[in-house]
């Protein structure tokens, strides 16, 4: 901690600032009833790396860069890897001052995937608007559960049973 006379001013500013509304549909699971995320896999496909989130029978494929993949698999795995990467920085960072991810809420609008990251810090805890793949990653990073709401995985979720991209 020989530099958290830099650090922990600018964590504790950054969680005292208010945090803004939610968007209109990327809120708590769009007003369904929520679904932990039972199962994540990381996976190779013809159009790039795709990350699975599984519950209650059917996964939601959601397409990542190849730096979130490698971190996430990372995560999931216990791998070290020779550098850190962002995600692992900020579990770091937020671990040594004492914060952490308590849970992250996955939603879509328009085509394109939200997260809601929650983070405990000092006795408090706040929301903040991220990638998908960004809140995912730092979720598997703090064993933190993944929620969707039901009607989206009723709704893009495909069957297990189908057939899967080949595993990275």
């Amino acid at each position: 901690m020989t530099r958290c006379w830099l650090v922990c001013p600018l964590l504790s500013l950054v969680l005292a600032l208010p945090v803004s509304a939610p968007r209109a549909g990327a809120g708590e699971a769009g007003g369904s009833s929520t679904v932990t995320i039972s199962d994540v896999r990381v996976r190779l496909s013809d159009h790039g790396p795709v990350v699975l989130l599984s519950a209650d029978g059917k996964s939601i494929p959601i397409f990542v860069d190849h730096t979130v993949a490698a971190s996430i698999q990372a995560a999931l795995t216990g791998e070290k890897l020779p550098r850190p990467l962002s995600h692992d920085l900020m579990h770091t960072i937020l671990e040594s001052l004492g914060g952490r991810v308590v849970r992250t809420v996955i939603t879509l609008k328009a085509g394109t995937y939200y997260g809601s990251l929650t983070v405990a810090f000092q006795g408090q805890e706040k929301v903040f608007d991220s990638r998908s793949s960004d809140s995912i990653a730092l979720a598997i990073h703090f064993q933190a559960p993944i929620l969707v709401g039901r009607d989206m995985l009723d709704a893009v979720g495909t069957s297990i049973g189908e057939p899967k991209p080949e595993a990275l």
